[in-house]
């Protein structure tokens, strides 16, 4: 099988990384438009087996060509451009995945699932970290209790030597970043999905030395088709950002007051990248919180991760955290364990021990603790 990721930018080469060194594809591929960000590419993958493409996505012949040549597409491109690439995977019948969307483009997406099944085409969004990693361990949870009364998801992307006014770095798009904290979250109520105002709820996390307390607050995206999948076996299920301490109220006052004249997304980027970095080493930390019932007992359990940059192969923890789950999965479908039609998110199709098992061997250690709850 061939495989082509889209977008030679940090996940992309994350991507291409991980299919490098631990798949067995006949041809792995990565295409960028941008010239330099190709050349960048090669001197970091530094292997001669990768073909390395100019591709404009949205040169849609020229795309098409391109998806015709190859068993399975990764779109490691802005988040925008997902719908539009899932719909020529299917004409082309090829496999499609992507590192994820905001609301509107994920549905638009899961309503190509019929047109996908009936090509026999996999299309599978939302790979990444969060959603993606905390979808497939919210899917464990849910195959080990009878009822889940709650799952609380904590993830957070930082610098791992923080530096005020702000303590924090660019460590993904920062339009996406953005988006989950401009745009309403949605979140599951017993039953009911609801709205909540994204950076709101802040609440005190705890994390192992030398994080300590933390905080973390509503945002948009991180649930994803979690509170769908789940209506009727979690109770209660939301997402939550981590930051270091005093980040939501600071970061408020750059992004929140929409209605401001001028004030659109352009601008917003730019006043964050005035006061934050986007290079140095990050951290990924990540817990899990979660009750339910058991054979008639309550039972707990909590999920974490702290995940640091790669210095021997200068991978940032974003990019193990976000490329690698995507590259597994996609690996998954190349071995024939995902083997179903249509538009799958990860908690509906990917094998969470197999997945475990494929973590554990990049180094990527969840730690889960089971408690009992007597309350």
């Amino acid at each position: 099988m061939k495989i082509i990721v889209l977008g030679a930018g940090r996940m992309g080469r994350a991507i291409t990384y991980d299919l490098s060194k631990y798949s067995s594809f006949d041809n792995i591929a990565i295409a960028d438009r941008d010239r330099n960000s190709l050349q960048d590419s090669k001197k970091f993958l530094d292997n001669e087996e990768i073909e390395f493409c100019i591709l404009d996505v949205e040169k849609k012949d020229d795309l098409k060509n391109f998806f015709k040549e190859y068993d399975i597409v990764i779109s490691a491109t802005p988040y925008k451009y997902n719908f539009y690439l899932a719909k020529i995977a299917i004409e082309t019948k090829t496999h499609f995945l992507d590192l994820g969307s905001n609301d509107t483009i994920l549905e638009k997406e899961r309503n190509l699932h019929q047109n996908a099944k009936k090509k026999g085409v996999t299309i599978i969004p939302d790979c990444g970290l969060a959603p993606g990693l905390t979808s497939i361990i919210t899917h464990d949870i849910v195959e080990q209790m009878d009822y889940v009364d709650y799952v609380k998801l904590r993830v957070g992307g930082l610098p791992a030597n923080p530096k005020p006014p702000l303590n924090y770095q660019i460590v993904f798009s920062p339009y996406a970043l953005i988006d989950g904290y401009i745009n309403d979250a949605i979140v599951l109520n017993h039953g009911k999905i609801i709205k909540k105002k994204s950076m709101s709820e802040i609440e005190e996390i705890i994390f192992p030395k030398p994080f300590g307390k933390m905080e973390a607050f509503i945002t948009s995206g991180g649930c994803s088709t979690l509170p769908y999948t789940y209506r009727h076996k979690i109770g209660y299920l939301d997402y939550k950002t981590v930051r270091y301490p005093g980040h939501c109220e600071k970061f408020k006052s750059l992004i929140c007051p929409r209605n401001k004249k001028n004030l659109n997304e352009e601008t917003m980027v730019n006043s964050i990248l005035e006061y934050v970095s986007t290079e140095g080493k990050d951290v990924v930390l990540l817990k899990v919180f979660s009750k339910g019932t058991k054979y008639d007992k309550k039972i707990r359990f909590e999920y974490s991760i702290v995940d640091y940059y790669d210095e021997k192969h200068d991978i940032t923890a974003m990019m193990r955290m976000t490329g690698f789950p995507a590259s597994i999965t996609a690996q998954m479908i190349q071995r024939g364990i995902i083997n179903k039609y249509g538009v799958y998110c990860p908690e509906e199709i990917v094998q969470c021990k197999i997945f475990f098992e494929k973590l554990k061997k990049r180094n990527i250690k969840i730690q889960k603790d089971v408690l009992n709850d007597h309350n």
